[in-house]
């Protein structure tokens, strides 16, 4: 009669060499789905974008969006991209970095951002959101809002129906951010609003 092996130890090895590889595949996928920092959000093709150190979002160059250099925007703007027809600014991009003091989470960000959106505005709706970039920073706060322009700095004619939308947020160094998107109202449709908002990177 042949003797049959029932060694705990040959029985074991199967297991242990199974458990192993399952061990493997989780820590290769803890890996890859929990370094948000490598992620990029999605811009539409035929915009551009705008790099900072805190964030990247696109902006519709397609629609005649062109970055403004360095230069020439103001110093309170990281970055900025206008629309301009016949020397008027139809449209702005702009994103503002650490422009205020205390500042901590996305809540106190958004509030800050909102006071300075102006007595005229009218808010539309306010919704947290997430970013993709940084996980620590992917917490923000979206507004919309509506207002009239005051035909101030090349902007449109007095009354002119105008809407946005800012996105406010701290980034993973404790920065507080806001990129906004500004246009003569219906030149940019909803879809466009939310591509704007769903192109952001958080750093």
């Amino acid at each position: 009669m042949t003797a049959t092996n029932t060694s705990p130890l040959k029985k074991s090895r199967p297991f242990g060499a199974a458990a192993a590889a399952a061990a493997a595949v989780i820590a290769l996928t803890t890996l890859l789905t929990g370094c948000g920092s490598d992620d990029a959000a999605s811009v539409p093709d035929g915009w551009g974008t705008l790099d900072t150190k805190s964030l990247s979002v696109g902006y519709p160059k397609n629609k005649g969006y062109a970055e403004q250099p360095a230069d020439r925007r103001s110093k309170s703007n990281a970055a900025v991209a206008l629309k301009q027809e016949s020397g008027v600014r139809t449209g702005m991009v702009s994103v503002q970095l650490d422009f205020a003091t205390g500042v901590s989470t996305a809540g106190e960000a958004a509030a800050a951002a909102g006071a300075g959106l102006g007595l005229g505005s009218t808010r539309k709706a306010t919704e947290d959101i997430r970013l993709v970039g940084a996980e620590s920073a992917r917490e923000a706060r979206r507004i919309d809002y509506e207002f009239t322009a005051d035909g101030k700095e090349d902007t449109p004619t007095v009354g002119t129906p105008m809407t946005g939308v800012v996105v406010a947020g701290v980034d993973s160094k404790g920065v507080p951010f806001a990129v906004r998107i500004n246009a003569v109202k219906d030149q940019l449709s909803t879809g466009d609003l939310d591509a704007f908002v769903k192109s952001i990177t958080v750093k």
